[in-house]
């Protein structure tokens, strides 16, 4: 989505029409999406490749007040776990993955180049990474970043 992502924009509907029941359909049925999407408001979260049999139920469903989770779906993000990195670890992965180095990363978040590498190296340790660019993969496909 130019501009920003189903999260942001279900936390938008959720404060401006509290009434409005939002239900994500999503290429990237990945664990992090869901437990973001559930956090922004959405009543729902399936993937694009649902059936439209189910996709139509799922969403009467949602309008009768349940929540509609792909199951596949919720029990691997169970599975997962919680996203082990902070907002800043995030933020300073996302940059790295995009290819910027520890100076562009540092002058972008305010950050010195000492307290870049010291994110990079936490989110690497807690990813089990053996560098940042890997830590930065294994954070997408879980959906963390």
């Amino acid at each position: 989505m130019p501009g920003g992502d189903g999260g942001e924009a279900a936390a938008l509907l959720r404060d401006a029409l509290p009434s409005c029941r939002v239900l994500m359909l999503t290429t990237f049925g990945r664990p992090g999406y869901l437990r973001r999407a559930v956090e922004s408001g959405a009543v729902g979260f399936l993937t694009k490749d649902t059936p439209a049999a189910q996709l139509a139920s799922a969403i009467r469903r949602a309008m009768a007040g349940e929540r509609v989770i792909d199951p596949q779906l919720a029990i691997t993000a169970l599975s997962e776990g919680d996203n082990p990195l902070t907002e800043r670890e995030r933020d300073v992965l996302s940059h790295a993955s995009r290819g910027s180095g520890i100076a562009e990363i540092a002058a972008a978040l305010f950050l010195s180049e000492g307290t870049v590498r010291n994110y990079l190296s936490l989110a690497i340790q807690k990813l089990d990474a053996k560098n940042r660019f890997e830590a930065a993969r294994i954070a997408r496909e879980k959906g963390w970043l």
